[in-house]
């Protein structure tokens, strides 16, 4: 529950930007489009910064301080934006977020960690939900927020339901965590352990990472344009906040319904199988969308291609688990959300480039491609760990 709250906090803001940069004198369209990757972009390259030692710090002090670290650190700068007057300020507010927050990272980290194994694809996948579920009532808050009380609104209400998050993570959550026999000092703890990337399992936590990457690069180059791509197909500008958050909740709760029915059988299927099967999916259902002509089509295709996006991250996030050392997770994961991040912030300027030279369109076609690249190298990536990985988790 903490987690829906967060992530819907953040969903909140983050679709009505391209609009209240409208309010702060940004009314150029190239310009809007340039300030609209910079403020995806910066926030991940910080974000990607940070990560690894957040989760070396989870690894030496506990993963629910860090959880709590994030949602509460998030509440301050998020109502600190609400009171902006000018672009970079904001650009400034939005890269501090970065370094802050990552509540996904330091909950999956918490969820791995306290999950027993063979039920820890489904638990990840639960959290997914979560994710997915906060995703789809943000943007659909934050739409009527903006409609009827302004978009600066917005970055009131996210702060006050990351505090929410927070207090019910603090109170509820639990935490297994005991500390190593010989704890690093603080400052040497702000070193990640990425040992296992040069273990035994040095080759599946690679492409476990690749396919992070290729999945955050996909779904970023769309989402910073797609109330501007909404805009322009919408017959009711009057509506363009709702139509967006509309069509963004639709999409969260297809891939969260997805997270948990294929969280819970790919560890019979086959994690390599269900990730062809996704990623396939999500290209063939991505790559029309740059062809629509209304909003009722783009909201269509925006669910079927979610639910497939929806089932590859629970099977990634458990394996990563499986591959790494409990004592080692948090390391991991914090490498896993540098990735992550890494990926958001390469994805938002690739948009940037595509829509001011070829417009929209190109950015969901860039999109599919990747993702279509993606499913075509798990197979000749993963096939063989994955025969391993099954029987080791059929054996548990």
């Amino acid at each position: 529950m903490g987690e829906v709250l967060a992530i819907a906090g953040f969903g909140t803001s983050t679709p009505i930007i391209p609009f209240f940069l409208g309010d702060l004198g940004i009314t150029d369209p190239q310009a809007v489009k340039l300030y609209t990757g910079l403020l995806q972009t910066l926030p991940a390259i910080s974000m990607m910064i940070m990560a690894p030692i957040w989760g070396s710090l989870a690894d030496q002090f506990g993963r629910k301080p860090m959880l709590l670290r994030a949602m509460f650190g998030g509440a301050v700068i998020l109502c600190l934006q609400g009171f902006v007057s000018d672009p970079w300020q904001l650009l400034l507010l939005r890269t501090i977020q970065g370094m802050l927050t990552g509540t996904v990272g330091a909950a999956t980290v918490l969820v791995a960690s306290v999950s027993p194994e063979e039920e820890r694809g489904y638990a990840l996948g639960l959290l997914q939900m979560s994710i997915f579920l906060g995703n789809s009532l943000g943007p659909l808050l934050g739409g009527y927020i903006s409609d009827f009380y302004g978009h600066r609104i917005n970055f009131f209400a996210t702060a006050i339901l990351l505090l929410l998050g927070g207090f019910i993570v603090s109170i509820f959550a639990t935490d297994d965590f005991s500390p190593p026999a010989q704890r690093k000092s603080f400052v040497k703890s702000l070193v990640p352990d990425f040992s296992p990337l040069r273990g035994t399992e040095r080759k599946a936590l690679w492409t476990l990472l690749a396919i992070v990457a290729a999945d955050q690069v996909a779904g970023s180059i769309t989402s910073p344009f797609l109330p501007l791509f909404i805009k322009t197909i919408s017959t009711a500008s009057a509506r363009i906040a709702s139509d967006t958050g509309l069509v963004i909740a639709a999409a969260a709760i297809s891939s969260s319904v997805a997270a948990v029915l294929i969280g819970k059988i790919s560890y019979r299927l086959g994690y390599r199988r269900t990730l062809v099967f996704c990623m396939g999916g999500a290209a063939l259902f991505t790559l029309p969308q740059a062809f629509v002509s209304s909003v009722t089509q783009l909201l269509v295709l925006r669910v079927m291609s979610s639910f497939f996006i929806g089932g590859n991250m629970p099977s990634v996030n458990a394996l990563i688990a499986v591959k790494t050392p409990r004592e080692k997770q948090g390391s991991m994961y914090g490498l896993r959300s540098s990735v992550a991040s890494a990926g958001g912030a390469i994805g938002p300027a690739i948009g940037s480039a595509l829509a001011i030279g070829f417009g929209y369109g190109a950015v969901f076609i860039a999109t599919g491609t990747v993702l279509a690249i993606a499913g075509i190298a798990v197979p000749l990536f993963v096939s063989m760990r994955e025969k391993r990985e099954k029987v080791n988790a059929e054996s548990v």
